[in-house]
C-alpha cells in the first residue's frame, strides 16, 4: 500500500510538470518496473490530479468489511459446494453476498479445493460391471502369481490408424525461449485423409505380426479371421517352442468381430486360448499406452503421400523397437 501511495505521489508531480498520461506511464513503469501501476491505473490517478485531486490516499469505502473470511462464510461455502459443485466463484458470489476474491480464498485455502475438469473414459462402468472387473483382475493376478512365465506366454493384438500427417504434440513443439521474445505459434491441422489401419500382434520378444488393412477394408469378422490365419502361420518362425507345445495365449479385445461365432470356432479348431477379459478394460490394453505412442512419435510433422510410404515408414519404425521395450 505504501508503494502505492508513493507511485501516486509521482503522479502527480508529473502532473504539476505538466507531463501527459502517456509520459506519466513510461516514466512510473521505467521507475517502478514489475512493481508499477498498470497503465490503465496510472492514467485513472493522472486525470484525477489533473482535475484538481490533492489527497493520495484512496478513497474511504463503504459496504461490505475489509474482510469476510469467517468461520461462518467458510462453512456457507462449504454447504452450497456440496450441494453443487459446478458452481464458480462468481455465482457463489452472487448467492452468498461474499467476494470473489474471498470466495477463491475459502475454496483454495480453507476448503483445500481445485477446480478441475471431468475425465473423458471410454466407459462409465455400472455398479456390477466394477464388481465383475475387480473378480476378474483378482483372478488374474492369481493365475500371474501361480504361474510367474505367464506373460510370456501371451501374444496381444491390437490395431491403430497411422496418417499421412499427424501434427506433433505439445511436448514434441515446446522449446527454451528468453522473456520477452515472442512465445511460438502453429496452425491447427487435422489428420490427413490418407490413412491405413496397423493391425500388430506382439509378445515379449517383439512383434510376431502386422498386417495393414486394404483401402476402404471394412474391419469385421472376416477380415480378422483372415489376419489370424496369419498370425497362425507366423508364429512357427516367430515363436517355435510356444508353437510346437501350443503353450500360448492370445489377448485381444472383446469387439464384436474378435467376439464372433466365425472367430471363436476358429480359435477353438486350432486350440488357440484366449486371455479372458472384462468389458470395457482399457487399462488391460498395453498398446494405448506404449506401443503406438511410441510407434508414432517418430512420424508426427512428417508427410506421406501414398499408403505405401506410410507403410513404409511405419514398418521401419516398428522394427526399431528394442526388444527390452516389449519385455518391460
Amino acid at each position: 500500500m505504501t508503494e502505492r501511495v508513493e507511485q501516486r505521489i509521482c503522479i502527480k508531480f508529473c502532473v504539476k510538470l505538466e507531463h501527459s498520461s502517456a509520459e506519466t506511464i513510461r516514466m512510473i513503469q521505467k521507475a517502478f518496473g514489475d512493481n508499477a501501476m498498470s497503465a490503465a491505473q496510472i492514467k485513472v490517478w493522472h486525470k484525477r490530479f489533473k482535475d484538481g485531486r490533492e489527497s493520495v490516499e484512496s478513497d474511504p469505502r463503504s459496504g461490505r468489511p475489509a474482510t469476510s473470511r469467517t468461520a461462518e462464510n467458510v462453512e456457507r461455502v462449504r454447504a452450497a459446494i456440496n450441494k453443487d459443485q459446478r458452481l464458480t466463484v462468481r455465482e457463489l458470489e452472487a448467492d452468498l453476498g461474499i467476494p470473489k476474491t474471498t470466495v477463491s480464498e475459502i475454496l483454495t485455502q480453507d476448503l483445500g479445493m481445485k477446480r478441475v475438469v471431468a475425465k473423458c473414459v471410454p466407459q462409465l462402468l455400472l455398479p456390477e460391471q466394477k464388481e465383475h472387473s475387480a473378480a476378474f483382475s483378482n483372478d488374474l493376478l492369481q493365475t500371474a502369481s501361480n504361474e510367474p512365465d505367464l506373460l510370456k506366454k501371451v501374444v496381444t493384438r491390437d490395431g491403430s490408424w497411422v496418417y499421412g500427417y499427424d501434427l506433433e504434440t505439445k511436448a514434441q513443439s515446446s522449446q527454451w525461449k528468453s522473456r520477452g521474445s515472442p512465445r511460438q505459434k502453429k496452425a491447427w491441422r487435422d489428420h490427413s485423409k490418407i490413412k491405413t489401419m496397423l493391425t500388430g500382434f506382439f509378445d515379449w520378444e517383439g512383434v510376431v505380426h502386422h498386417k495393414y488393412a486394404p483401402p476402404g477394408q471394412t474391419i469385421n469378422k472376416e477380415y480378422y479371421l483372415s489376419v489370424l490365419r496369419r498370425l497362425r502361420d507366423a508364429m512357427p518362425r516367430k515363436q517355435p517352442q510356444l508353437c510346437a507345445t501350443g503353450d500360448w495365449q492370445l489377448h485381444h479385445g472383446n469387439t464384436p468381430a474378435h467376439v464372433s461365432h466365425l472367430v471363436q470356432s476358429f480359435l477353438v479348431k486350432h486350440q488357440i486360448t484366449q486371455v479372458t477379459q472384462s468389458p470395457y478394460s482399457p487399462d488391460l490394453v498395453p498398446c494405448d499406452f506404449w506401443l503406438f505412442p511410441k510407434l508414432k512419435s517418430p512420424l508426427k510433422e512428417k508427410r506421406f503421400q501414398t499408403v505405401d510410404e506410410i507403410e513404409e515408414n511405419t514398418t521401419r519404425q516398428l522394427m526399431t523397437i528394442p526388444t527390452q521395450d516389449f519385455a518391460e
